[in-house]
């Protein structure tokens, strides 16, 4: 069995929910108790940083909590899916839109938090697609 495979499998993707929860957990502690010193490292407004710092721990409940279920709600899954997508299109438009600044260090933050999620979007997606086409089978 492919490593896709094992991880867009029922089992596999309670492993990718709780990676999903856990790195979603990391960084919300790190938007809402550092967000004043990694405002200036970043070049990303302090209020941005605290408000995604909210949004994920709202997030990490929700990914959490299907990563605890042995068959996760597909609608709630579609939606943890839909959130991971918003989160790399804002990585996207904070770093080309103009709308901010990052400094060096900043746009690779973005890219690299643009990346793990565009990751793990991809295999719940595909997990999803997976379940699916089994229960039209």
């Amino acid at each position: 069995m492919s490593l896709i495979n094992t991880l867009t499998s029922p089992a596999g993707l309670r492993l990718v929910l709780w990676a999903d929860a856990l790195s979603g957990s990391a960084t919300a502690v790190l938007h809402l108790a550092l967000a004043a010193s990694l405002s200036a490292l970043l070049g990303l407004p302090t209020g941005l940083l605290s408000a995604s710092g909210i949004l994920l721990l709202l997030y990490v409940a929700l990914a959490g909590s299907l990563a605890l279920q042995s068959m996760p709600s597909s609608a709630l899954l579609g939606v943890l899916v839909i959130g991971n997508f918003a989160w790399v299109a804002a990585c996207l438009v904070l770093l080309f839109g103009g709308v901010v600044s990052p400094t060096p260090l900043g746009q690779a933050y973005l890219v690299v938090q643009g990346v793990a999620v565009l990751v793990l979007a991809e295999l719940q997606w595909m997990a999803l697609r997976r379940r699916r086409s089994a229960a039209v089978a």
